[in-house]
This record gives C-alpha cells, sequence and structure tokens, in this order.
C-alpha cells in the first residue's frame, strides 16, 4: 500500500510470467509414481522388471467372433497379427498366431494355427488343441471359441520418444483397416487406463476450476449483492490460481492426477480468505472508517490470522509428506508451496485491487445479505440459553466417536483409479470372464546352474513353481518356462522348445545368464487388495513348503494391494500429527492454553464426524479419504482461528466474556458461512469427477466443512460460554 506502483508492477510481472506457463500445463497419468520410493513391493517390482520385463504396459486385442472357426475370419485375423507384429511400436507380440511348436520331422517349428485350413471343423480342432496342450492359449483363447486374445509389447525406447497417445492412436489406425462385420477387435490394457485417467483428469482440471470460479463468484454476488463487488471477491481466487499452475509446472514440469486437484483446492480456499477480508474491510466501511484507511486497518487486523491459518494448512499439507510415496510427496509439497501464494495474493493482489476500485468509484453496499445474517441471532440465543447442554453434548458425542475412529481399516480398490464407465476396464473385464485375467502376478526364484538351455535340477524348480501357482491361481492360469512340458514329453530337447518361443518371450521367463527365473499368472482385473493379498500369501506359503524359499512375489496389483494400506496408517499417522501440532501452535500463537483446549473439539470433531460416516457406510479408510481429512482439517481449522481471532481482540477490548462470545458470533458468523458455502460449492464441484477416488475427495471434503462449520458456530459458542469460569479472567478483562 506504501509503494502501490512498484508493487503492481511486479505482481503484473509475475502474472505475466504464470500465464505463459499455461499452454505447458501437462498432466502425468502414470500410477507407478504414485507408488514411488514407496518400500520393498515397489523395489521388488522395479527389480523384476528391469531383468525380465513385465507384461504392466502391453495393450491387449480383444477379438470376438461367432464364425471364429470360419478358415477365412482366422487367415484374416492372421493377418491382422502380423500387422501388429511389424508396428513401429511393437517390441514382440503375443497370440495364437505369433506361437510356433517344433516339429518332429526335420526339427523346425511349424505355426501353432496351422495355414490355410479347409473348414471349421479343422480350424475348431487346432484351437482347442491349443487351449488343452499350451497353457499360455488358455489365456488366450476363449474355451467357447468365441472370442481370443492378442498381447502387442511395446518398445519402451519408442514410447519415450513418440508416447503412448501416439502409439493407441497408431494401434486404432490399424483395427479400423481391419473393421469386418464378422468380427469386433477391442483394445485395452494398462495404456488405455493411464490414457483414460489422462483424459478425465485435463477435463477435470478445467472443469473444477471454470465451475469453481462461477459458484464462487454467485456465492460472492449473494453476499456483497453488487456485481463489482463480486468481481473484487473472484480476482483474487483467479490469480492464485494463475500463481500456483505456471509455479507448479515451471518447478515440476507437469501436474499428477494428485495435484491436479490443488487448483480446486487453492481456488476454494483462496476464496474463502478473500472474502473474509472483503467482509472486514466492509464492515470497517460501515462504522465511517474511510475506504482505504479500511484496506489498511483490515490488512493489520486480518493478515495475522489468515497467516496463521495458511500455517496450519501448509502443516496439514506437510503432514502428508511423512507417507512413503513420490506421488502423495509431489502432492504434499505443491500443496505446501500453493498455499503461501494462496496468502500472497491476498495480502498484495487484493488490497491493491481494492483501492484500484476505489478510485475508479467502486461504492459498496453498506449491509452485507440477510441470506448470511439472519441465522446469527439464533445462534446467539443458542449459545447464551443452552450453552452449557451443547457443550456437554458435544463432549460427549466427540468421545464417543472415537471408537469408530479406532474401528476404522484400510482399504484399496484398483478400479477406484480409473473413470467411471471406463471402456478399457469393461472390455478388460470381459478378457477376466473369457480368458481368465488381464492383472498379471509375477514369481521371480534363482537358478542354481545357469544352464541357458536349463538343467534337469533347475527345470525341477521350475516345475515345482509352475505347479503351486497353478494350485493357487488355477489350471492353465498360469506361464512359465514350465508351461512347454507337453512339448519335452514329445522327445523335443529344451533348446528346440525356446527356439519355438522366440527369443523375445524367453527372457519373460529365463534371463540370459540363466541365473534366474520367472513364472507368470493372470488374474482377474477386479480382484480387491484383500484377495490380492490372500493370494500372495497362500503362494509364498505353499512354496516354502514346497521348497522354494528365494521367491519375490510382485505386480502392480500386489505393489498397490500392499503399499497403499502402509501408506493409508502413514497417512493417518500424519494426520493425526497435524491436528495435534496445529492446536499446539494455535495456542502459541494466541499466547494461551485456554485457547488451545477450547479448539479441540471444533476441530477434532468434522474428522471424528466423516470418520463415524466411512464407518457406518463401511468405505473404510482409503488413500485419498485420508488425503482429503487431512485437507479438510487444514482448511475448516481457519474458521476456529479467525472467530478465536476476533474474541481474543473483543476481549482485549474490554468486552466481557459472553457480550465477547455474541459480537464475535455477529460479526464473524455471515463471513464464516459465506466462506464456507463457498468452500463448499466449490469443493461440490470435486464430486461430478468421473475418477472415483477424486470424486470421493470432494465428497469427503464437504462433509467435514460443513461439520467444521457446525462446530464453529454451534460448538465453539457453547464450550465458551460454558467455560466460562475459565476464560472469565481472558485478555485481561473480567
Amino acid at each position: 500500500m506504501r509503494y502501490p506502483k512498484i508493487v503492481t508492477a511486479v505482481l503484473l510481472a509475475f502474472t505475466a510470467l504464470c500465464l505463459l506457463q499455461v499452454p505447458k500445463v501437462s498432466i502425468d497419468g502414470d500410477l507407478l509414481r504414485l507408488y514411488k520410493n514407496s518400500g520393498i513391493h515397489y523395489d521388488t517390482y522395479v527389480e523384476i522388471g528391469e531383468t525380465f520385463g513385465t507384461f504392466e504396459n502391453d495393450a491387449y486385442l480383444l477379438v470376438k467372433s461367432d464364425q471364429l472357426t470360419d478358415p477365412a475370419v482366422i487367415e484374416t485375423l492372421r493377418e491382422f497379427a502380423l500387422e501388429l507384429e511389424l508396428n513401429s511400436f511393437a517390441r514382440g507380440t503375443l497370440s495364437p498366431f505369433s506361437l510356433r511348436k517344433p516339429a518332429l520331422d526335420d526339427g523346425a517349428t511349424r505355426p501353432a494355427v496351422p495355414e490355410n485350413m479347409a473348414n471349421a471343423d479343422e480350424v475348431a480342432a487346432a484351437l482347442q488343441d491349443l487351449r488343452q496342450n499350451d497353457p499360455m492359449m488358455r489365456n488366450l483363447i476363449v474355451e467357447d471359441l468365441s472370442g481370443l486374445v492378442l498381447l502387442m509389447f511395446p518398445d519402451s525406447d519408442a514410447l519415450k520418444v513418440r508416447g503412448e497417445a501416439e502409439m493407441i492412436s497408431e494401434l486404432r489406425e490399424l483395427m479400423s483397416f481391419y473393421e469386418d462385420p464378422r468380427f469386433t477387435i477391442q483394445l485395452t490394457g494398462p495404456p488405455l487406463w493411464k490414457a483414460e485417467l489422462l483424459n478425465a483428469s485435463r477435463s477435470d482440471q478445467i472443469k473444477f476450476t471454470l465451475s469453481g470460479i462461477i459458484l464462487g463468484f454467485l456465492t460472492a454476488f449473494l453476499a456483497f449483492r453488487t456485481f463489482w463487488g463480486a468481481v473484487l471477491a473472484t480476482l483474487t481466487p483467479f490469480i492464485s490460481v494463475v500463481w500456483v499452475v505456471g509455479t507448479v509446472t515451471m518447478l515440476f514440469g507437469s501436474f499428477t492426477f494428485l495435484t491436479n486437484i490443488l487448483t480446486a483446492l487453492v481456488l476454494v480456499i483462496a476464496f474463502a480468505e478473500s472474502m473474509f477480508f472483503c467482509f472486514h474491510w466492509l464492515r470497517l466501511s460501515r462504522e465511517g472508517m474511510e475506504h482505504e484507511d479500511a484496506i489498511r486497518e483490515t490488512i493489520i487486523r486480518v493478515s495475522p490470522a489468515c497467516a496463521l491459518t495458511s500455517i496450519t494448512t501448509i502443516i496439514a499439507f506437510l503432514s502428508l509428506a511423512i507417507a512413503p510415496s513420490q506421488g502423495v510427496f509431489e502432492f504434499a509439497i505443491t500443496g505446501a508451496l500453493a498455499i503461501p501464494l494462496a496468502f500472497l495474493a491476498l495480502v498484495t493482489f487484493l488490497p491493491l485491487a481494492l483501492r484500484a476500485a476505489i478510485k475508479l468509484g467502486y461504492k459498496p453496499r453498506q449491509a452485507p445479505s440477510v441470506a448470511l445474517t439472519a441465522i446469527i441471532p439464533g445462534l446467539i440465543l443458542l449459545a447464551n440459553k443452552f450453552g452449557k447442554p451443547i457443550a456437554a453434548l458435544a463432549v460427549v458425542a466427540f468421545f464417543a466417536m472415537i471408537y469408530p475412529h479406532t474401528q476404522l481399516q484400510p482399504s484399496f480398490s484398483f478400479q477406484q483409479f480409473l473413470p467411471k464407465n471406463s471402456e478399457a476396464m469393461a472390455i478388460s473385464s470381459t478378457i477376466d470372464e473369457g480368458v481368465g485375467g488381464v492383472a498379471p502376478l509375477y514369481i521371480a526364484y534363482p537358478l542354481y546352474d545357469a544352464d541357458p538351455n536349463v538343467s534337469d535340477a533347475d527345470f525341477k524348480r521350475m516345475e515345482t513353481v509352475h505347479n503351486v501357482m497353478q494350485d493357487v491361481f488355477g489350471k492353465g492360469k498360469v506361464i512359465s518356462a514350465a508351461s512347454f512340458t507337453h512339448y519335452n514329453d514329445a522327445g523335443f530337447n529344451r533348446e528346440q522348445i525356446f527356439d519355438a518361443v522366440g527369443p523375445f518371450m524367453k527372457k519373460r521367463f529365463i534371463t540370459d545368464d540363466a541365473t534366474t527365473a520367472m513364472a507368470t499368472s493372470f488374474v482377474p482385473t477386479g480382484l480387491s487388495s484383500k484377495d490380492v493379498r490372500e493370494l500372495v500369501e497362500q503362494t509364498a506359503k505353499q512354496l516354502e513348503d514346497a521348497g522354494i524359499r528365494d521367491a519375490k512375489i510382485t505386480g502392480f496389483r500386489v505393489l498397490s494391494a500392499y503399499e497403499s494400506v502402509n501408506m493409508i496408517k502413514r497417512l493417518q499417522d500424519g494426520l493425526s500429527i497435524a491436528v495435534v501440532l496445529s492446536i499446539f501452535i494455535i495456542g502459541i500463537a494466541f499466547r494461551s492454553w485456554k485457547v488451545a483446549l477450547i479448539c479441540i473439539i471444533p476441530n477434532f470433531a468434522p474428522i471424528l464426524g466423516t470418520e463415524l460416516y466411512l464407518w457406518v457406510s463401511g468405505a473404510g479408510l482409503q488413500l485419498t479419504t485420508v488425503i482429503s481429512l487431512t485437507i479438510a482439517f487444514g482448511i475448516a481449522v481457519d474458521d476456529t482461528i479467525h472467530f478465536m481471532n476476533h474474541y481474543v481482540r473483543a476481549r482485549g477490548q474490554g468486552l466481557e466474556h459472553r457480550e465477547a462470545v455474541n459480537r464475535t458470533l455477529d460479526r464473524v458468523g455471515p463471513a464464516l458461512i459465506a466462506t464456507t458455502l463457498i468452500l463448499c460449492a466449490g469443493t461440490t464441484v470435486i464430486i461430478f469427477s468421473v475418477l472415483p477416488q477424486v470424486a470421493l475427495f470432494g465428497a469427503l471434503c464437504v462433509l467435514t466443512l460443513f461439520l467444521a462449520l457446525l462446530g464453529d458456530l454451534i460448538i465453539l459458542p457453547a464450550l465458551l460460554v460454558a467455560g466460562g469460569r475459565m476464560m472469565k479472567n481472558f485478555g485481561g478483562s473480567k
């Protein structure tokens, strides 16, 4: 305010720099980033991936046809499989047409699906023979011969250079070239899941920002009853989002599906603080202070409380960094960076914008909307007449809700990360039903003889592992070097068998130095994390009983099933730390243990209330559940700080205890209602995300914020009134 021209120039320059970054905004949809550095399961998964490669990035093409045994259809599909193998992204393929089997007469190999078959019976016999005698083909050919699956293994270098979007486009172009009324070809697999996640995240970012601004503007218009007043309240949140988007892009290069939520969060937080600032300024103006002097006085009175709310929200974000996850850590750090930017916009941009508006002739209305003030007399009456019963009930309810808190168990669902009505997931489910599963689970174990063609002793270990996996996951649901026992029994040596498989697929079974082998089972995509953990534990026990004690079990589903639970538990610890630390800082900031004590129930209760809902509904604690509770707490505690800040100032001015509570409700209540309306309206937009985890985040935030408003307008005043004896000498005034 002292150097408006210089500060305005700096703010405009920084805003322009951030706007230049907007076209560069991108979103990384790699779910593995969420689990990076999360623990031993991640390390094992990466190790196996680097050693063997995995099936996690493979493209699955599902062919469905009621004429699959027609020789003409089979030959057309053979051409399609060849084109797929020649695709510029393909490092290899696996299908009934890519498989070859040894021939006894000359030691050469022949196509597993013979060429130019004469009739449907011959085709059916060939496909059924493959299903019965080749375990890999049981995972690729539907039992009733109504469909088959082709896998394309992408070249990682091509993906890095050209990207998955181009690969999907190229595959769809190939599929369109083979459109045929006799069959359909559908594309699914992790690359499609990731593409759907990215598209949903991009859509969410635009939707959240635009809808949040519109809803915030309408709420501000309801509160201030003037168009330009609403514009002034909306400008600061908009600038805050621009600064955050630009800064995140400059520092980190991209958003993730988690950090993508930050634009909506920053928007609603900045809206709430902007509204509170404007309410205070308007009140001082109504009391006769010159508009510009009122701006200066508002900065002096409101900025310390806003700084404290920013600190508690930053603590909430930083508490998430305790989770062993790069994705959550990035979210925590990005949020901790975004909140100071929003505070900076509040205490620099907003005062200068108000000052400029006044000079241009803006005249605010003298009173806020009656919709915000009508309830205040009732709240004052409630606190004064029923303060003690309400306080007692709040204390009893608080301790009663601790039980559901202790009973909540972590849960994780892979499908929650993908968009609702995901087409790729629906196709994957079809594959699950037809051939057993799309989600791979791997077991890697050492070989001791280092024989490139596998010694008898090592092959016996392969068979042991293979049989254990078949016992757990089902016959025909496992592929490994032991899958070709029938060729071995037919008289072919292992060198011939591996030659028939091909060098690329051989590397999926055994390392080049023949020191490590891997078996793969394909399990249904829809399995819950609990089911996956039970399967892993059952497999580990049976392997140990069979004498295989040095095997490693992994896979993305294994990684997510175990590390998600670990992360949720650590995030719970972080939430507890954030709550305790925030209460402690409030006590230090107000230099009173009494204030800290009074603030415990109004700030803990919204979290416990939301956890009660999760317990009753059976939703449990999911990853975004704990994150939403933590962030919602960081936002909700802001209202408590503003309430206590005004109460403490009133006591410092010599007001009696009850009178200070009543004046605080009268002056701060409408602002708290307006800011919570904006917070809930802005966060409600998130509920309509097509990503279930993001939608759940929004729903729980809204519930927690609503409970926090009830806590600050009903429970907190009641506790203050009920604790009158404790608070009577507070602030030096009886």
